[in-house]
């Protein structure tokens, strides 16, 4: 089989239906397929997902004369669940930029890995920034204060799902690129000449400048805090 085609492979997981799609570097459909089901996957029942794997992961890799090494899953489910963590600091005048934020947005990460164990980040965000009182909605250019605050979002899932799905794909030889969630790709879904796969494709290339990529993945369009945040992992 040829390693060289250039294609990215999803996976929607929801309590009502799984949809796998391939699609091209450019975003042309090269394969897609629905099965609407019944069964609530919230509760870790995988079977619909291993007889839907079974069904189309043959299918594309022979359509596509290529094995499917990784697939982004988006979640469609009520087991995610959001963390909002403020912090505050003194600055006495200094320039507040990427660099200055790395080590404290570092530190927030680990605390929160730390203090609720048992999960995954799949998102963090700056929701907020304020400095000497004054609310941004991004980091200014060339900004230095007496005091900073910044608001920031964790979107987490449970280790056990994530351990579950990279379970029933190892059965495929096939890993996973990454996990995002589906209500928030959907909250960058304002062009009717995107859809869900392409808007994934560019959040995971770095498409809000306000979210901390915890992932080691070098790409032509890095969001503003993924250029630093690589050495995470």
């Amino acid at each position: 089989m040829d390693d060289n085609l250039d294609f990215e492979t999803y996976l929607i997981i929801s309590s009502k239906k799984l949809v796998i799609s391939v699609n091209t570097s450019l975003n042309k459909k090269i394969y897609e397929k629905e099965l609407i089901i019944e069964d609530d996957l919230d509760n870790f029942n995988f079977d619909k997902l291993i007889f839907f794997l079974d069904e189309n992961i043959f299918k594309i890799e022979k359509k596509l004369k290529n094995f499917v090494k990784k697939i982004s899953i988006i979640l469609d489910l009520d087991c995610l669940f959001s963390i909002d963590i403020s912090i505050k600091k003194k600055n006495y005048e200094n320039e507040v930029n990427v660099r200055a934020l790395k080590h404290i947005l570092h530190e927030v990460k680990d605390d929160c890995k730390k203090t609720r164990s048992g999960k995954e980040i799949l998102h963090m965000t700056i929701e907020n920034y304020c400095f000497d009182g004054k609310n941004y909605s991004y980091l200014p250019d060339n900004i230095k204060c007496q005091n900073f605050s910044l608001d920031i979002k964790f979107l987490c899932i449970s280790t056990k799902m994530i351990k579950n799905l990279e379970k029933i794909l190892k059965q495929y030889q096939i890993s996973i690129n990454r996990v995002v969630s589906a209500e928030y790709i959907a909250s960058f879904l304002n062009d009717d000449e995107k859809d869900i796969f392409s808007m994934t494709k560019e959040i995971i290339d770095g498409y809000n400048p306000n979210e901390v990529m915890m992932v080691n993945k070098t790409t032509k369009n890095q969001g503003f805090f993924e250029k630093f945040f690589n050495f995470f992992n």
